[in-house]
């Protein structure tokens, strides 16, 4: 007898349906006629709804034929690969807060429709998280393989978050726990970690309430934000996960607790702490309110700090945020104060960085002081050097940008820039094959020198 849903026969599964009417009929009755109309009774009417539609569901399970080639053979896909809810393959296998298995399109379909059950226990849900299941979706991956299939692709679908009551209760819960013992502040902060990388729309929640950020930010006192390392590490990740959301730019940034907490992470924190500060400073950097917010705090001197001796994985998040910053005009000042030019010509030098480092001093050649600068400590022959030598348009670009500024501001330095000229060419062939910008700037550095050699022949 042929079978449907979860393995049972077509007879069991209309005796299992009609049981179910039955007794939604019963508790619809008792409540309309107000005989036994408790919230039990609502929940119980609805948990026999919720069943009564995922058995409905299952019975559109069509078992996955493979014709071979006398056209007969049939393989039946098993029961553990099945969509509890839709009974068919699943493409893209997900956990639920109640540990079972679903396919993601078919959960979010649930979840979407007002369903905040788990089809199967019908357990209410702690949240909606997905947690994608890699193991069933290898051991699937492996099954089609064996059988001659191709691998189910998984559907994309951006919409994929759904907030429910339920999971403003779980944050104020964990939120709560911020002030308890310092177990439950560790075991809340990764669980806070977790929910707001793999839930964009979780983020959304913190800007519901000015409450939400102090709570997160709590056991991180200031001035003693590294007494516990893993805790600091989990909640500054989570302020970078938050940071990410558009509408928590400002938010955060304005909360007096969090840049000062982010620079005091800069310094103290661990390799993966520095990082994260430094990143969720490039990240709440991208509105420009908050680049004089982030300038006027002093970040500057522990980011560049931090891109002098910090870790490999650090100073790229460092220079990240530099680089952002010093887009407004007040932070060039603040950063060649800190003294950016000589760090950041020392990794030019030791090849370090290249690329990001130099988009960050042809930004600062803008500045006098920061010009002056790299007049003095050797920045040309470093840059002549890269033009000759690297590949890339765009650090050539940059090179003869931060050349050009130095020329305008010191006449003097022109003799250094002439006899490389001279010896290898280097503007000339820039001024021909480089980017328009590059082209633009190379033909008035080659200007200056004609008309420098034109006045020093008339006065000999």
């Amino acid at each position: 007898m042929a079978k449907t849903g979860a393995g049972l026969t077509e007879a069991e599964t209309a005796a299992e349906e009609s049981y179910l009417k039955k007794e939604l009929r019963r508790l619809v009755d008792a409540i309309i006629d107000g005989d036994d109309c408790t919230v039990d009774t609502a929940d119980r009417a609805l948990r026999t709804l919720s069943s009564l539609k995922a058995l409905k569901l299952k019975r559109r399970f069509v078992s996955v034929a493979l014709a071979a080639a006398d056209g007969a053979a049939t393989t039946v896909v098993p029961d553990e690969f099945r969509c509890p809810v839709s009974g068919e393959l699943m493409r893209d296998p997900v956990v639920l807060a109640t540990g079972q298995t679903y396919d993601r399109s078919s959960i979010q379909k649930w979840l979407k429709d007002g369903q905040r059950t788990c089809p199967q226990t019908q357990q209410v849900l702690s949240h909606t998280v997905l947690t994608p299941n890699h193991l069933v979706r290898d051991m699937i991956s492996q099954w089609c393989k064996d059988h001659g299939m191709d691998p189910p692709n998984p559907v994309c679908d951006s919409d994929d978050d759904v907030i429910t009551g339920s999971d403003r209760t779980h944050l104020n819960s964990l939120l709560e726990k911020m002030s308890s013992s310092l177990s439950d502040q560790k075991e809340a902060a990764k669980q806070l970690r977790l929910l707001t990388k793999r839930m964009p729309s979780f983020r959304a929640l913190f800007s519901e309430s000015t409450y939400a950020i102090p709570q997160l930010l709590y056991p991180l006192s200031p001035g003693r934000a590294n007494t516990n390392p893993d805790l600091q590490e989990d909640l500054i990740a989570t302020v970078l996960n938050l940071s990410i959301h558009d509408d928590n730019k400002k938010l955060v940034a304005e909360n007096p607790l969090v840049i000062p907490l982010l620079i005091e992470s800069l310094k103290f924190g661990t390799v993966e702490t520095r990082s994260s500060a430094a990143a969720t400073l490039f990240t709440l950097s991208a509105l420009d309110f908050n680049k004089h917010i982030i300038g006027k705090s002093g970040a500057l001197g522990p980011l560049i700090g931090l891109l002098e001796i910090g870790h490999p994985l650090a100073i790229k998040d460092a220079a990240s945020a530099i680089f952002n910053l010093c887009l407004v005009p007040e932070n060039k000042g603040r950063a060649v104060r800190e003294g950016a030019i000589g760090v950041i010509l020392k990794k030019i030098m030791d090849g370090v960085l290249v690329d990001e480092l130099l988009a960050i001093l042809a930004i600062l050649s803008r500045h006098q002081k920061a010009v002056e600068e790299m007049g003095e400590v050797g920045a040309i022959s470093c840059l002549l050097s890269i033009m000759k030598e690297n590949t890339c348009e765009r650090n050539k670009e940059n090179c003869v940008v931060i050349l050009h500024a130095i020329c305008l501001n010191d006449r003097s330095k022109l003799w250094e820039i002439r006899e490389e000229e001279n010896a290898s060419g280097t503007l000339s062939r820039l001024a021909e094959t480089g980017t328009s910008r590059a082209k633009r700037k190379a033909i008035g550095i080659l200007e200056r020198l004609d008309r420098t050699a034109s006045l020093f022949s008339l006065s000999a």
